[in-house]
């Protein structure tokens, strides 16, 4: 139980976006200034990291959740409208700087996913989100690994084995039912590529 609580936090979807902008700085060549990139990263950082957290704080304060965790449907709507907004925000002043245009897509993406989740609480359908940001990463990277012709197979490898490891500890905790993981991952894999063929 302890193993599965500690990956749920490690690779929680509030931190995945900037460990995904470190490694594209670290793998992806590029000639950005490491002054933009550290720029860059201490943004994605602020939007994607500190300010859920903040909301978060601020929703359990007046009551609008009950704990940190958001584990009904009801409780995920403001953040995930809210972060939404600010992935689509962060999306769009990437896309405009042409040396960081890919994270552009990236953001993008994971709004679309945020979005694609949030149609699916019309079903009832409490979608992981844990396993959306993970699948946006290896859709991500294979996409940019097809744009560049280098091979990025150690960090999509090691992606798809912390998948199956999240996933499974998602399961573990009860936190969500397999079509739920599975569906997460699944929808966070094609978002990349579906912005990519529309931008």
């Amino acid at each position: 139980m302890r193993f599965h609580k500690i990956i749920s936090v490690i690779l929680h979807p509030i931190v995945i976006p900037t460990i995904g902008v470190l490694l594209y700085f670290l793998l992806v060549p590029n000639t950005i200034q490491k002054q933009l990139q550290l720029t860059i990263l201490g943004l994605v950082f602020v939007v994607t990291y500190l300010i859920p957290v903040l909301l978060l704080a601020v929703l359990k304060a007046i009551g609008s959740i009950e704990s940190y965790h958001v584990t009904t449907i009801k409780e995920r709507k403001i953040p995930l409208a809210f972060m939404m907004v600010l992935f689509y925000l962060l999306g769009s002043t990437l896309i405009k700087l042409r040396s960081v245009s890919d994270l552009g897509i990236l953001f993008y993406a994971t709004s679309l996913g945020i979005v694609l989740v949030y149609v699916l609480f019309l079903t009832k359908l409490k979608t992981s989100l844990h396993l959306l940001s993970m699948g946006i990463a290896v859709g991500f990277f294979l996409l940019i690994q097809n744009n560049y012709g280098i091979s990025f197979f150690p960090i999509i490898a090691v992606s798809i084995l912390f998948s199956g490891l999240l996933g499974s500890a998602r399961l573990h905790l009860k936190a969500h039912t397999p079509f739920e993981v599975y569906s997460g991952f699944i929808i966070g894999f094609l978002c990349p590529y579906f912005v990519n063929a529309f931008l």
